[in-house]
């Protein structure tokens, strides 16, 4: 797996560039980031409440932050 796609997860994710995080959605190969995103994207477009966009925004820093600390330095692309 890519640590890119997860430092830019995390950028898009704070900056607010939800097409960017859709496009990051589409492309990466982490299918646990791709579902993470498309929760946190449907709770925020289809706001049903605001805790469930907070909880999916949450979780999705939380699934990040995790992924990140777990990845070797051998999944860089050199």
């Amino acid at each position: 797996m890519k640590i890119q796609d997860y430092e830019k997860a995390l950028v898009f994710t704070i900056w607010g560039q939800w097409d960017d995080l859709l496009v990051l959605m589409v492309r990466t190969k982490d299918d646990l980031l791709s579902k993470r995103i498309e929760i946190f994207l449907h709770a925020f477009h289809y706001p049903s409440e605001q805790h469930a966009v907070v909880k999916s925004h949450e979780e999705l820093i939380q699934y990040i932050d995790h992924a990140m600390g777990h990845t070797t330095l051998y999944a860089l692309d050199v």
